[in-house]
């Protein structure tokens, strides 16, 4: 099961992660794939801004998360791009922000390989002549719902 959406612009990238963070009822990993510019963090901006998020959204390519509180969720942006070794994220104590009140959108997850908790959805986003197109795949009882709502 998967599914593919094409994304005209920014406005329909912030539309669609907005509407999956309102079918967000439980903990949640999302990896978030594709080149640089193709929308991962607008993704992650109308995600946040769907849980309810007023305030910016900036990419976290220097801090490698950035933490952000919307009752009841602690919610991390990861964009793990310049991570130069996996071993990194274990000094950051990265099994912690895998908790049960805890939703984790994660940037380059190929970069984390083997430390990461396993994902519940696999966002690819890629761009097409005049948008992008999006690709989810449910890796998960949670992201199959989540998959299954979003093809109703």
């Amino acid at each position: 099961m998967k599914y593919t959406q094409f994304l005209p612009d920014e406005a329909a990238t912030l539309s669609i992660a907005a509407q999956i963070a309102k079918l967000t009822t439980q903990n949640l990993v999302i990896y978030l794939e594709g080149d640089l510019g193709a929308g991962k963090t607008s993704f992650s901006r109308g995600f946040l801004q769907g849980l309810g998020h007023v305030g910016n959204v900036k990419s976290p390519t220097y801090t490698l998360v950035e933490p952000y509180e919307v009752s009841p969720w602690r919610i991390f942006h990861f964009d793990l791009y310049r991570l130069s070794d996996p071993e990194e994220l274990e000094y950051m104590g990265i099994r912690d922000y895998f908790a049960d009140d805890c939703i984790c959108l994660i940037e380059w997850p190929d970069k984390g390989a083997g430390l990461l908790a396993t994902a519940d959805l696999e966002i690819s986003i890629e761009f097409e002549t005049s948008g992008r197109r999006i690709h989810i795949v449910p890796l998960s009882d949670i992201g199959r719902q989540i998959v299954e709502i979003l093809q109703k």
